[in-house]
């Protein structure tokens, strides 16, 4: 799933109406804290074009394994990023999950709509993110997830990411997490760096969900955006 990161590294240079990719290899995919492809490690790519007034558009693609015959994830994204004030940014937008492999892999697709604050201080960069859809992978059920994160700098080019947010269904006939739950949390450290046009991430992570791909777990990713 694409994050508000990629968006501000759309944004991150005075250079506009450009387009940019992106390609990443991570331990385990996890999304909200469960794994997306059964603990197991992940390969992902995206491209994105940036616009001069803050509108970008871009689409991202990961393996995933759920345990059937669905292989694949391919998000599509529109949005428009903006700076409110000299510290306050504002990001928000549509996207679309599609899944592909099996002959029911398209069933599970569903639209959902973010809108992401970010606030700039000396302190570091907080957020407060919001996403809802009102076809939970294709179930018609209403999902809502919010988030806060608020990153550090330890030292320069040395940074530590703290997050939490909750998923809620809003539809318990529709879906429901871990038997009978219609919410969890989910909480995650990072440590970020870069070194030689790479980025590298590792971070601890978990939730209160008790099954095997949303229990406590290290990630290690490493990723390379290419601007052309």
């Amino acid at each position: 799933m694409f994050t508000v990161a990629i968006v501000a590294a759309l944004y991150s240079s005075a250079s506009f109406a450009d387009w940019s990719a992106n390609i990443s290899a991570v331990s385990d995919y996890t999304f909200n804290g469960v794994s997306q492809t059964q603990n197991d490690p992940a390969l992902q790519g995206g491209v994105d074009k940036a616009f001069d007034n803050g509108t970008y558009a871009g689409t991202w693609a990961s393996n995933v394994d759920f345990g059937g015959d669905t292989n694949l994830e391919w998000d599509f994204y529109v949005g428009r990023y903006q700076m409110l004030t000299e510290t306050v940014s504002l990001d928000y937008g549509i996207a679309y999950y599609s899944y592909h492999g099996g002959d029911d892999s398209s069933d599970g697709n569903y639209p959902e709509v973010y809108t992401k604050f970010g606030y700039a201080s000396d302190y570091g960069s907080s957020e407060l993110n919001f996403w809802y859809t009102w076809d939970y992978f294709g179930t018609g059920a209403k999902h809502a997830i919010a988030m806060v994160a608020h990153t550090f700098e330890l030292a320069p080019n040395h940074h530590l990411r703290a997050s939490f947010d909750v998923s809620n269904s809003l539809d318990s006939d529709k879906w429901l997490w871990n038997g009978d739950d219609t919410s969890f949390y989910h909480y995650r450290l990072a440590y970020q760096t870069s070194y030689e046009g790479f980025d590298f991430e590792i971070a601890a992570e978990n939730t209160n969900l008790d099954f095997d791909t949303a229990d406590e777990r290290i990630v290690f990713g490493v990723s390379k955006t290419f601007s052309f």
